[in-house]
């Protein structure tokens, strides 16, 4: 398996947020619209409510599964690196330890 240090840009998901953000401010314009206006208005927010939801439910699938394959990814990367280098990783994880010991007790 070949180990891909090559990292993901972070604008995407920043894009991302972004416009779940701005479909959310959306819904709260049309639900404001819909509270003063009559019926057949009120259906045609609803409608356009359900799409607008649709779309940010498409978002935020597609955002977690980029999530998911980036900590898969990582975390095969961080195994690879611990099984070729077993104890530099001893050496790390044992230097973390006593950082973190010693400033626990300095508490």
């Amino acid at each position: 398996m070949e180990a891909n240090t090559r990292t993901l840009p972070t604008d995407g998901s920043h894009t991302s947020s972004h416009q779940l953000r701005h479909m959310v401010d959306e819904i709260d314009s049309y639900l404001r619209s819909a509270a003063d206006s009559g019926d057949q208005k009120f259906n045609a927010v609803r409608d356009r409510l359900s799409v607008q939801v649709s779309e940010m439910r498409a978002q935020l699938d597609e955002l977690n599964q980029a999530t998911l394959e980036r900590v898969k990814r990582a975390a095969q990367q961080a195994d690879q690196t611990v099984h070729s280098h077993p104890y530099s990783a001893m050496g790390v994880a044992a230097a973390t330890g006593l950082l973190i010991g010693f400033l626990a007790s300095r508490r």
